[in-house]
């Protein structure tokens, strides 16, 4: 065989080695951005069941009470809490962490927050921009750090 003969298969084989999907990327991406088994956009895929104790149809409202209505929509869900896209709004980006902390508190043994834990504390960072702009930092760390 040539040369480039060789160098055409090899090149092929490398795509095709580097398309194989693993577990933790999108089919059809080369490259994608490996994410945690509990942030977020993990929670938003709906890879995993979701925790029984909270369905991702439920709203706000019912999962951390009535004080979630002054910030957000009586109707916003959990599923679409996690999917937000608004992390600049002090308010978006800690219900989106929070709502994952409340996940990873049901569905992830040794998660550092108990599902009473997370409610509590979201009530209390709804006083003040910094108040869930640092709660939402503390929630954001303990996802990225969780498997």
């Amino acid at each position: 065989m040539e040369r480039s003969q060789l160098f055409i298969i090899f090149l092929i084989f490398l795509i095709c080695f580097a398309a194989t999907p693993s577990t933790t990327s999108r089919p059809g991406f080369l490259y994608t951005r490996t994410r945690g088994r509990c942030t977020p956009q993990y929670w938003s895929s709906r890879r995993e069941s979701w925790p029984r104790m909270v369905p991702h149809t439920s709203t706000l409202s019912k999962v951390f009470g009535s004080r979630v209505y002054e910030r957000y929509r009586s109707d916003l869900t959990l599923l679409e809490a996690t999917s937000r896209n608004d992390d600049e709004n002090a308010f978006g980006g800690l219900v989106k962490e929070a709502s994952a902390a409340l996940l990873n508190s049901y569905a992830r043994e040794g998660y550092p927050y108990s599902g009473w834990e997370v409610k509590t504390l979201v009530i209390q960072a709804l006083v003040s921009e910094e108040a869930a702009t640092q709660l939402a930092h503390k929630f954001s760390m303990a996802n990225q750090a969780c498997n």
